[in-house]
């Protein structure tokens, strides 16, 4: 595993790449092709299972993009799964407590980092590789990506950051403004403090913030406001928006 996205966080350069809520090697094909950094294979939200996963962290790697996952919850099983059939690293919803984030670590990382279980996977080159130089790339190279997407996390995010083994601190607009009171308002007033809040206490701790962009614009002020970690839209509703405004232009014809 060599994590060429890693790479680019550890040298300060924004990364872009969408989530993927559709289960089509195509669409992570032609998203790898247009030039996007990673993807997000999102197992909590689109209908993915691990063995559907893994098909598409096969056409990313291929590709030359980054292979990243969300699971469905934070959990032992679902991270381990995960990360044995090769993603590059993990968003992990709702991380919430100093206590989620440590177990999170646990699970993915192995000894002395962690407790993650070991067996002949794909991760691991089906057990063709030396499996200390193994154990010791997958330490290093996976990334950890909690969301921070619910007040009670943002409350608790002093002591979150605080554990070794995270790389992004993610602040989900969605789920928050829904916490907040504010379901679908990401940019109400409220909303955008809270989003500033997590976004200082992610850089004074050195770590590397993340968050969602719809739009280039809005991308192109987060990463001026301090994020380089920015996940772009959604396979689906790319498609649907180029879809729609194709159509619109058609009806001009018909």
């Amino acid at each position: 595993m060599h994590n060429q996205l890693k790479r680019k966080l550890k040298e300060g350069k924004p990364v872009v790449g969408p989530f993927v809520m559709s289960n089509s090697p195509d669409n992570v094909e032609i998203l790898s092709l247009a030039g996007f950094d990673f993807v997000i294979l999102d197992s909590e939200h689109g209908p993915m299972g691990v063995e559907g996963i893994m098909g598409l962290i096969r056409v990313a790697e291929s590709r030359g993009c980054t292979p990243i996952a969300r699971v469905t919850e934070n959990t032992e099983t679902n991270i381990l799964r995960l990360l044995d059939v090769g993603a590059y690293g993990l968003h992990v919803p709702q991380v919430n407590t100093k206590e989620q984030a440590e177990n999170m670590v646990r699970a993915a990382k192995y000894y002395p980092l962690g407790s993650r279980g070991s067996a002949l996977a794909r991760s691991s080159g089906y057990g063709l590789l030396d499996v200390n130089e193994y154990f010791r790339k997958a330490n290093e190279e996976t990334m950890l990506i909690p969301h921070i997407e619910n007040i009670q996390g943002v409350e608790n995010l002093k002591e979150i950051v605080k554990v070794s083994g995270i790389d992004v601190i993610f602040v989900g607009p969605m789920d928050l403004s829904q916490s907040l009171g504010l379901p679908g308002e990401t940019h109400h007033p409220k909303v955008e403090e809270t989003i500033q809040r997590v976004l200082d206490i992610t850089l004074d701790s050195g770590l590397i913030a993340g968050t969602l962009a719809l739009t280039p614009e809005e991308a192109a002020r987060r990463i001026e406001q301090g994020f380089k970690y920015i996940a772009y839209s959604v396979d689906t509703l790319l498609l649907g928006k180029i879809a729609k405004k194709e159509f619109e232009e058609l009806q001009k014809y018909l």
